[in-house]
């Protein structure tokens, strides 16, 4: 069960924060208060899963409050709270370490379904972080269920890879294919390499990597034109900080604006595990 903290000068926001959380079963809420300062103190004590935070706040706006937080909890999810809808400061608040945004007022069905997408993409983290701990296979099931399992797998599959734009390129085949298998045999795939998934399927391995790391690439440029057209677009919110490295994601969007030459970078092996990761758990 998450744990959560919320920062606003405003009461009145922090108790409907907090009702939300607890009518919804969202989790536990470990503690609160109404400046950066007193946050900072509390949460090496607390130690929060995730901390809302308002943008405008006395002496010290979220943003800056973020990354010092971050240099404490670097593994806590960071959501903020604004009226402000500048695309600046979305941008800087996103390179800071937020994972989304809550506009003000407070809506509590998007502040509930906001939450659940944290939540869920803060346990994906925590699970890709340990690898031998993603997959818990299960010896008692039976031919058929894993047949049906397996279909789901693609099926999830399948709707991640057409969310980035890449269900049909060539290496969208391939990745499907090695996704299936680190799914199916997770028992074995912990301490393999990417090219030595692909050459359990191929006489050629390296094409098979190098195809897959075209069309992952496709996907994180098609990530970063979304990011340009849209910080808030949930394709790019859900992908570019799980699926990518948000940082490269970032990178990627410069280079399209030309303000470097340098593409965004990708590891194909946190991709395809994320991948699985995604498929195994999808709702």
């Amino acid at each position: 069960m998450m744990s959560f903290y919320f920062i606003d000068d405003d009461k009145n926001i922090t108790n409907i924060l907090k009702l939300i959380v607890n009518t919804r079963g969202l989790g536990v809420c470990c503690g609160s208060a109404e400046n950066a300062a007193e946050a900072l103190a509390d949460l090496p004590v607390m130690r929060p899963d995730i901390v809302l935070v308002d943008f405008l706040m006395p002496e010290m706006d979220g943003i800056s409050f973020i990354k010092q937080a971050k240099k404490i909890l670097p593994d806590a999810a960071y959501i903020m709270l604004s009226q402000v809808a500048s695309k600046d400061m979305i941008a800087s608040a996103y390179e800071a370490g937020v994972e989304f945004f809550i506009q003000k007022p407070i809506n509590s069905v998007e502040v509930e379904s906001i939450i659940r997408k944290v939540s869920d993409g803060l346990s994906m983290k925590r699970m890709v972080q340990q690898m031998h701990n993603i997959f818990t296979p299960d010896t008692n099931k039976s031919s058929v269920s894993k047949s049906a399992n397996e279909q789901q797998i693609e099926a999830n599959l399948r709707t991640i890879l057409t969310r980035l734009g890449i269900i049909g390129d060539t290496g969208s085949k391939d990745i499907i294919t090695i996704v299936k298998y680190m799914c199916m045999h997770p028992e074995s795939v912990d301490t393999m390499t990417v090219s030595e998934l692909c050459s359990k399927f191929c006489d050629n391995p390296k094409s098979m990597e190098q195809r897959i790391r075209r069309t992952a690439f496709n996907g994180l440029v098609n990530l970063a034109h979304l990011g340009l057209d849209d910080y808030s677009n949930e394709i790019f919110v859900d992908y570019s900080s799980t699926l990518y490295n948000f940082e490269q994601v970032r990178k990627e969007m410069d280079c399209i604006r030309q303000k470097t030459v340098r593409h965004g970078n990708l590891k194909i092996r946190h991709f395809l595990t994320s991948l699985a990761f995604r498929c195994q758990n999808a709702q």
